[in-house]
C-alpha cells in the first residue's frame, strides 16, 4: 500500500502487469510516489480543473494528480500494456479518471475535458518537444490549457527558458516565452527513474499569458525563427536571405543589425521583424 492512496507501490504494479519500460516508446517510469505527488502540486490548484496527462505509463503521476484533488484526469497512453494498471486507478477514483489507449498527437482533449484545463505529464522523450510546440502554437490564443507542467530532459528544459546569448537559446525559447511565463521548477537525477536515463531531467511550468508579449503573426514568427536558428552561425542577412528583397532595411527597422546572429536577438526584435515581413 502506498502513502498517497490504497493502491500498491509502483514497482509492484509494474511487476504484476509486466510493464517493462520500452525504449521505442521513450519510456522512463518515475516510481517514487512522493515525487509524483510533488510534481502534481507544482501544477497548481487542481480542485477546479480538468487535467490532461500524456504518457501516464503505470500511473504514478496519475495517482498524484488524483490524490491532489484534480476534478478529472484524461490520461492518454499509447502502450496497451498499461491499460490494466490504469484501470485499477480508475476503480480507486470512480468517475475521475478517463483513459484513452491512443496517440496523444491524434486526440482532441476538448472532446473529453471541460475548461479550465491544466496539462501535467512526464512526457515520453520521443514526442515531448513535438507536443510542446503544438501546445504553444494553436491557431487561437489563449489556448485550451491554462498551464503546462511538463517533464523533459534537462537539456530541453534549459532550451525552453534560455535567454539571448546562450547556447541553449533558440526556437523553443522564442515560442515559449512569446506567449507564456516559463520556468524550471524541479530537477531530477537519472536514478529517480526506471530505467535510469543517461541524462538528468527537469520539470518546466509554463503559464499561458492572456495575450502574447509582443504583437506578431504566429505563422510568420515561427517561420522566421525556424529559418534564423537553422543557420544560427550565419549572420541574419544570410540566414534569412530571400524573405524580402529589402531584407536588410527590414532588419534595421526591427532593431536588428544585419550582421547579428540569431542567438543574440531578443524576442521583441524577432516579433518586430515578423510584423515587418507581414506588412508586405
Amino acid at each position: 500500500m502506498s502513502g498517497i492512496d490504497s493502491l500498491p507501490p509502483l514497482r509492484q504494479v509494474i511487476d504484476t502487469h509486466g510493464i517493462a519500460a520500452k525504449k521505442s516508446l521513450g519510456q522512463n517510469f518515475l516510481l517514487d510516489l512522493n515525487l509524483t505527488s510533488k510534481i502534481a502540486r507544482l501544477a497548481g490548484d487542481l480542485s477546479e480543473c480538468d487535467v490532461l496527462e500524456v504518457g501516464p505509463g503505470p500511473g504514478g503521476l496519475t495517482r498524484g494528480l488524483l490524490a491532489e484533488g484534480a476534478r478529472k484526469v484524461l490520461a492518454i497512453e499509447k502502450d496497451s500494456r498499461c491499460m490494466a494498471a490504469l484501470a485499477e486507478i480508475s476503480d480507486a477514483y470512480p468517475g475521475q479518471l478517463q483513459v484513452i489507449n491512443g496517440d496523444a498527437l491524434e486526440v482532441n482533449p476538448l472532446e473529453h475535458l471541460t475548461p479550465p484545463i491544466r496539462v501535467a505529464a512526464n512526457l515520453p522523450y520521443n514526442v515531448g518537444t513535438e507536443l510542446l510546440v503544438r501546445w504553444l502554437t494553436p491557431k487561437k490564443w489563449p489556448p485550451f490549457w491554462s498551464s503546462l507542467t511538463l517533464m523533459f530532459q534537462r537539456e530541453v528544459a534549459e532550451r525552453i527558458v534560455a535567454q539571448p546569448g546562450s547556447k541553449a537559446y533558440g526556437r523553443l525559447a522564442i515560442l515559449a516565452q512569446w506567449r507564456t511565463d516559463a520556468r524550471i521548477v524541479l530537477g531530477l537525477p537519472p536514478e529517480a527513474f526506471n530505467p535510469p536515463p543517461k541524462v538528468h531531467s527537469a520539470v518546466v511550468n509554463l503559464t499561458a499569458l492572456p495575450e502574447p508579449r509582443f504583437e506578431a503573426d504566429a505563422k510568420k514568427l515561427e517561420m522566421v525563427v525556424a529559418k534564423a536558428f537553422n543557420q544560427r552561425r550565419k549572420m541574419l542577412r544570410a540566414a534569412l536571405k530571400g524573405l524580402a528583397p529589402d531584407l536588410e532595411d527590414r532588419l534595421i527597422a526591427s532593431g536588428i543589425k544585419p550582421t547579428d546572429r540569431a542567438e543574440t536577438v531578443g524576442l521583441e526584435q524577432f516579433c518586430a521583424l515578423a510584423r515587418n515581413l507581414s506588412a508586405g
